[in-house]
Formats: structure tokens, C-alpha cells, sequence
């Protein structure tokens, strides 16, 4: 089978990354030895633990990293609003600071923008791939919240909650995000299906979660609050489609 066409492209790699001192390395350098031209933005949403000594190391000896140092722990979602805005590529990818999600992919996410049928790109765990088995009612929790969204976007994801999302520049950097934690990915979902014409596209991916021992962050708390981000944000798709 033949490769997937290499894009002549800018790649915008937009990292948010609190605690991540025993994984940063490693996935930079999985970022950095992607056959793209990379501009890999890592914004630290208020480290305690050392990572960010580590990040002052890497942007000296990598001239492909930025770093961007929020004064404060945010979320998630503010650290990808630092980095949007900071992009320079012309498509921009959301990889998170972990091991969980493999840069070997990214040929795969962006295929379907280079062959000029999508605009935005979800990466999917549930759509076939390998994965890590780890925690049963996580999983349900992911899909559920899927389907609440898909409810109310009319979509048809499989996967909302994915890290992996991929966005030409000028679609991400034109959507004013609000969602400071993990509430970003209903919000953005919820705000790509307002807009008319966008073509969204799926690909599977494989995953390898981590347990919450080994570093994992979002809770039940964040769940809760993506049920009403999916009801906030899902009112407005309908208003702006009905119009």
C-alpha cells in the first residue's frame, strides 16, 4: 500500500502541558521526528514539578519549540486559546503533553485537508484502532458525552472527547473560545458545527491511556461540566442553523 502524500504544509503543533516533567521529552522528540515542517508550540499552564526547567532546555536546543509559560494554572482550554493564537502553520494540531496519542499518526489526521476535503479533522479512539484497555466507565463517560453532542450539533461523531483535533489556521483562529478546562472539546465541537460549510472529518487513531497514577487529569467534575457546555453551546448550533 502505498504512504500517505506528504504535505508541503506548515504544521502548527499546539501543546498544553501542566506536570509533565517524566513525559515532556519524550513525545517532543516524537513530535520533532514527524516528516513535517513543525512549528511545535508547548504552552505550560503553570508547572510545578520541573517541567519547566526541562522547557527552557528544549526551546534552547530546538529552534522548531516555542514556549509559552501561563503565570497560573488555567486548564486546558486556556492554554490552547495561548496557543492558537501564537500558531503560525498553516493547519494547526492539538497533541497533548502525555504519551497517550502517537505523532506517527499525524500523516493519517492530515490527509483529508490535503486532499481538500476537510476543514477540521477528529482523531478517533473508538473507531477501530488499537487502544490500551484501561477504564470501563471512562469509556462510557466519553460516549456518552459524544452522543449528547451529536444531539445537539447534529453530527456524527464517534469521538468528541479526542485530543487529536486538526484545523486549517484560519478556522480555529477565527472561533472566540471561552472554555478554560477540559470543556473545550464540546465547545469547539459545538462551535464547528455552527458554522455552515465547514467539512468535518473523522479518522481513526490508536490510543494508549494512562492511568490516573501515571498522570491522568480530567475527572468526573470535568464531565459534569461538559454536560452543560454541550447544552450551553449545543442551543447556539441550533439557533444559528435554524436562522
Amino acid at each position: 500500500m502505498p504512504h500517505p502524500q506528504r504535505p508541503a504544509l506548515k504544521l502548527s503543533v499546539v501543546m498544553p502541558c501542566y506536570n509533565e516533567r517524566d513525559t515532556i521529552r519524550d513525545i517532543v522528540a516524537q513530535v520533532l521526528a514527524q516528516p513535517f515542517d513543525i512549528e511545535l508550540l508547548i504552552v505550560d499552564d503553570g508547572s510545578k514539578d520541573g517541567t519547566r526547567d526541562i522547557l527552557a532546555d528544549l526551546a534552547r536546543e530546538l529552534p522548531q519549540v516555542k514556549v509559552v509559560l501561563q503565570e497560573r494554572n488555567r486548564g486546558k482550554g486556556a492554554a490552547l486559546r495561548r496557543g492558537f493564537q501564537e500558531a503560525t502553520g498553516d493547519v494547526v494540531l492539538v497533541q497533548d503533553a502525555d504519551l497517550e496519542y502517537d505523532p506517527s499518526e499525524y500523516g493519517r489526521l492530515l490527509q483529508p485537508i490535503v486532499d481538500d476535503k476537510a476543514d477540521v479533522v477528529f482523531g478517533s479512539r473508538f473507531a477501530g484502532e488499537s487502544h490500551r484497555v484501561l477504564y470501563f466507565w471512562h469509556s462510557v463517560g466519553n460516549r456518552a458525552l459524544t452522543l449528547l453532542s451529536n444531539v445537539a450539533t447534529d453530527l456524527n461523531l464517534t469521538d468528541m472527547e479526542t485530543c487529536y483535533k486538526v484545523f486549517r489556521r484560519e478556522v480555529i483562529q477565527s472561533i472566540a473560545l471561552e472554555e478554560d478546562r477540559f470543556g473545550f472539546e464540546p465547545e469547539i465541537t459545538a462551535k464547528l458545527a455552527a458554522r455552515r460549510g465547514l467539512r468535518i472529518y473523522e479518522v481513526p487513531i490508536s490510543y494508549n491511556g494512562r492511568t490516573y497514577d501515571e498522570g491522568k487529569k480530567i475527572g468526573v467534575k470535568d464531565g459534569v461540566r461538559a454536560v452543560y457546555v454541550i447544552a450551553k453551546y449545543g442551543l447556539l448550533t441550533r439557533m444559528r442553523r435554524n436562522r
